[in-house]
């Protein structure tokens, strides 16, 4: 079984949502807490052992690049002034020379769109995809975890939760088959169901170890919900010819692809810190009493 040594970090999209601050900003720069949100999924990916990290950019997102670059200048200010924690909080994201890799999607066209856009840099082996978006709190890497299960297994590996039934029609849904509690086989994939149609609530959040083929499904370039080319459907016309599996998270997911997800998201992991956790707690009550009294 071939280990899982690329990662695919599909980094183009406009960040809309977000207006005005990412009008100049990427939305993946955005911060949870100190840290920008593309720069916790390199992490989780470094904890799965990905060696290679490849991503999937467009027009206006230097600042990304500059982020996992040296910052000479700053790193000579800092260790000059003996500031040991920045210089290490700076240092820590940088990768080794040729580790990192920038492709352009050039066309919004679609998640699908943008994986198969790094194909020259997948070559013929499983591979790994992280959406910065999905933010997943844990004492673990998901990607991890997921790379445990292709090694037992082999095939595709997908993370899945539980949603209510009635906000199918924003993911992508499995049709569960056997389900010992975390893993689940997949036996077929719709995006963006109506929760009349959903098969069940099982949804896919952005994390995937896929297998190379997938790429030549991809590269039809059919289109499927919303006019985009979903990753969803060409992954759908693997099952069956290999292993597919889902993986139950074990950790929580936060959607920082939307403004309540987003800090929501940095209210937990501020309450993790053992640095800010209690001064946290105690100016969320202030400001909650604060608000309840002038309600």
């Amino acid at each position: 079984m071939k280990p899982i040594r690329k990662a695919v970090f599909p980094v183009g999209g406009l960040g809309t949502r977000f207006l005005p601050a990412t009008k100049a900003l990427p939305k993946e720069m955005l911060p949870v807490v100190d840290k920008p949100l593309i720069e916790y999924a390199v992490e989780e990916a470094r904890e799965a052992g990905i060696e290679e990290f490849v991503f999937v950019t467009s027009r206006g997102k230097t600042a990304i690049q500059n982020h996992f670059d040296s910052h000479l200048e700053l790193e000579s200010a800092l260790r000059a002034k003996g500031r040991d924690t920045e210089l290490s909080a700076i240092t820590n994201a940088v990768g080794s020379p040729g580790q990192f890799a920038y492709v352009r999607q050039m066309e919004p066209l679609g998640l699908g769109h943008a994986v198969w856009t790094a194909r020259n840099f997948i070559g013929n082996e499983p591979f790994a995809v992280l959406l910065a978006d999905d933010l997943i709190g844990g004492s673990s890497s998901t990607l991890a975890d997921m790379a445990e299960i292709h090694a037992e297994h082999g095939g595709n590996v997908i993370a899945l939760m539980e949603v209510p039934p009635a906000d199918t029609a924003r993911y992508g849904v499995v049709a569960p088959g056997d389900d010992d509690g975390r893993v689940v086989e997949v036996l077929d994939l719709v995006e963006k169901p109506d929760p009349a149609d959903a098969p069940s609530n099982l949804a896919i959040v952005g994390r995937y170890i896929l297998l190379p083929e997938v790429l030549d499904f991809l590269a039809l370039g059919e289109k499927g919900a919303g006019g985009e080319i979903q990753l969803t459907d060409s992954m759908a016309r693997l099952i069956g010819g290999a292993p597919f599996n889902g993986m139950r998270l074990r950790g929580t997911r936060y959607d920082c692809g939307t403004k309540i997800g987003f800090l929501e998201a940095n209210v937990a992991l501020a309450l993790e810190r053992d640095d800010l956790g209690g001064d946290v707690r105690t100016r969320l009550q202030k400001v909650l009493d604060d608000h309840r009294r002038d309600g």
